[in-house]
């Protein structure tokens, strides 16, 4: 059985909103109409919020900024969506031609693919003097190190077989 509000609505069309559906009800039903989940997902939980007796609501928790977008935001948000849903359906296509020889590529991840690869797009890597330091530090000292090692062992192997005190490694005893 739906629920009754105040005002006498059922509020069976929005589940998620648990007031009345008045003025924010009815945009919220636009925006679930416009196809804009994530934001009829703030505004749900907007909704449900209640503040508490000692604490300010937070400034990112205005309701203005969810429930009442500007004229100019619902324009730029429905042209935003008519594009993607425009490239959706060209992609859709191209994709399920049965005729289609050539390899379907997505430009979005050919481009990401290209930032990735090439620095200068996004770079995820600056110089600095810790990543000098962390260089140098794992490159070039365990190089010395090793070379260490390795020439010591050898020089003290030498010295032994020239006084006699090693044998040197041969297949016949």
């Amino acid at each position: 059985m739906p629920r009754r509000c105040r005002q006498g609505a059922t509020a069976q069309a929005l589940p998620a909103v648990s007031q009345c559906p008045g003025a924010a009800g009815r945009r919220l039903v636009v925006l679930i109409k416009l196809g804009l989940k994530d934001v009829v997902n703030k505004a749900a939980a907007m909704a449900s919020y209640r503040e508490a007796p000692l604490a300010s609501r937070p400034c990112t928790l205005d309701p203005k900024g969810y429930l009442e977008p500007s004229a100019e935001e619902r324009r730029a948000q429905e042209e935003r969506l008519a594009i993607r849903a425009r490239l959706k359906l060209q992609y859709l296509r191209k994709l399920n031609d049965p005729r289609r020889t050539e390899l379907m590529q997505d430009p979005a991840v050919t481009r990401w693919v290209y930032a990735r690869t090439l620095n200068h797009i996004y770079p995820n890597f600056r110089p600095s003097p810790k990543t000098s330091l962390l260089g140098f530090v794992c490159g070039v000292v365990p190089l010395i190190f090793w070379y260490y090692v390795f020439k010591t062992d050898r020089d003290h192997k030498e010295k032994c077989i020239r006084e006699g005190m090693e044998r040197p490694f041969s297949l016949s005893i």
